[in-house]
């Protein structure tokens, strides 16, 4: 085999292959053992005819074309291998030449990894928010808690923004009653704004029993999109009864005694979710800053499989949720078109992404070891309820474990940036990335996770960049722990 590659773009190249007549001989006896096994001709057992006759019966140009078929994968990654080309996506083959006893040339268009310069991590700066716990951000902790022991009261006044309502909801389009647009009985929180739009300002300033009208469009149904006349009729009002901030209410609310008890518990509930989205947001500048810092040229084909993920990723969402595009679209205000260009913009995001901490692990020689594999399986199978080893077959039979290799050794690539850039705060005091989630983690283990007045904490740090793989895995074997 002789094979040639020409740079057709900064991610795509062109093979060449010309395969010797005699190097498809393998391949030809394979197509006629197939063939033989498929045709049945008097006088002969089925997998015992001669290749003479099936030349005969079925024709050399069919078993030619069974043999090409199998011979020019193994030309290709042959011719892969040969040039060290880093493949992304399926190859655009195209057959110049075949001329029966003398060879057979080839083409492959293929997109592949772009090179990439990457900048000195270390002069990578980012900058975060200092972390400050004020009273106030206590307050707001411990209302979110009082909250949730709030019970609801009857009133007989106006419905006002946070109150609790029941309505009945009437729908009409040219003045006839929308099938399924009605409704009774509905609770509804006023100023939560998650309905109709106008529906929280014909509610305010009613009583029981009074209604209002009012035009909008419907979110849902056959008529999802549609402008109609509806009518809201407040049939109850109530509002809360938030518990008193003493000791009873600790007692009630938690395992301390004292309201002082549960405030400073409540300060350090803050402090620690607040260093965990300063966490966050150092990840997310670093990587913002190492994208920004390098120039990443797309593969298109690798880019319009991303978008097709995630428009069937979407779709089945949806179709999960009893919905449909049309319906989503309505609802979130967005034309197909707007929809697309988000889509778009996502999904070349993630691809640079990847591509830029592939690069990254590339230049650092960074591997994935067995147990850090088996950690990773470990915590994922628990997340999603399955036996570790039943979800390490899963993973096996569906080919989604090189992805999950992949998803790994790019996390270290991100770990090894973060370590070497600087970050600071707004103070300009430098943060130590390391220190602060190892101190995160052990806040994590040291019983502060009462779920009983737990609000809003994050379970930890980490968090998908990318959420669709596209890359090639020739190297994504774990290494030996």
């Amino acid at each position: 085999m002789k094979s040639t590659v020409e740079t057709l773009s900064p991610t795509r190249v062109k093979l060449s292959v010309e395969v010797p007549f005699e190097e498809l001989q393998p391949s030809l006896d394979k197509a006629y053992k197939q063939i033989a096994q498929q045709v049945a001709i008097p006088g002969f057992r089925r997998g015992k005819v001669p290749a003479r006759l099936i030349d005969q019966r079925v024709g050399r140009a069919s078993v030619l074309s069974e043999a090409i078929n199998d011979a020019i994968p193994v030309q290709y990654s042959a011719a892969i291998q040969e040039h060290d080309v880093k493949v992304l996506g399926q190859p655009d083959i195209d057959v110049t030449k075949l001329e029966d006893g003398d060879e057979l040339s080839f083409t492959a268009e293929v997109d592949v990894r772009p090179e990439i310069t990457l900048p000195v991590f270390d002069e990578l700066k980012v900058t975060v928010d200092t972390l400050d716990v004020t009273d106030a951000d206590v307050d707001e902790h411990i209302d979110l808690l009082r909250d949730r022991f709030a019970v609801l009261k009857n009133v007989e006044r106006a419905a006002a923004e946070k109150d609790y309502v029941s309505i009945d909801l009437v729908a009409k389009i040219g003045g006839e009653e929308v099938e399924g647009g009605s409704t009774s009985g509905l609770s509804y929180e006023v100023g939560t704004n998650q309905m109709l739009d106008g529906l929280d300002e014909a509610i305010i300033g009613l009583t029981v029993d009074q209604d209002k009208t009012f035009s909008t469009k419907l979110v849902g149904g056959d008529h999802a999109g549609e402008e109609a006349e509806v009518t809201v009729t407040v049939k109850g009002v109530k509002e809360k009864d938030l518990p008193a901030l003493d000791d009873d209410f600790a007692q009630t609310a938690s395992e301390f005694d004292t309201i002082d008890e549960l405030r400073t518990d409540a300060r350090t509930r803050v402090e620690r979710n607040k260093r965990l989205e300063q966490i966050v947001a150092a990840r997310d500048g670093v990587l913002k800053a190492l994208i920004e810092a390098v120039e990443v040229p797309l593969p298109e084909s690798v880019v319009l499989s991303e978008l097709d993920y995630r428009k069937q990723a979407i779709s089945r969402q949806l179709e999960q949720a009893g919905a449909t595009i049309a319906q989503y679209l309505a609802a979130e205000s967005k034309t197909e078109e707007d929809l697309d260009a988000e889509l778009k913009e996502a999904s070349q995001d993630a691809v640079r992404n990847q591509l830029v901490l592939d690069a990254v692990a590339d230049s650092e020689e960074l591997g994935v070891t067995n147990e850090e594999l088996t950690t990773e399986v470990v915590q994922r199978s628990a997340q999603i309820g399955r036996e570790p080893q039943q979800y390490a077959d899963e993973l096996v039979n569906s080919g989604q474990l090189p992805f999950m290799i992949a998803d790994i050794r790019r996390g270290k690539a991100l770990a090894l940036v973060l370590d070497k850039a600087t970050i600071e705060d707004s103070a300009g005091t430098k943060i130590d990335l390391g220190a602060a989630m190892r101190e995160a983690d052990a806040d994590a283990h040291a019983g502060h996770d009462h779920a009983d007045h737990d609000h809003g904490d994050h379970d930890h740090a980490d968090h998908d960049h990318a959420d669709h793989d596209h890359g090639d895995h020739e190297d994504d074997d774990t290494d030996e722990a």
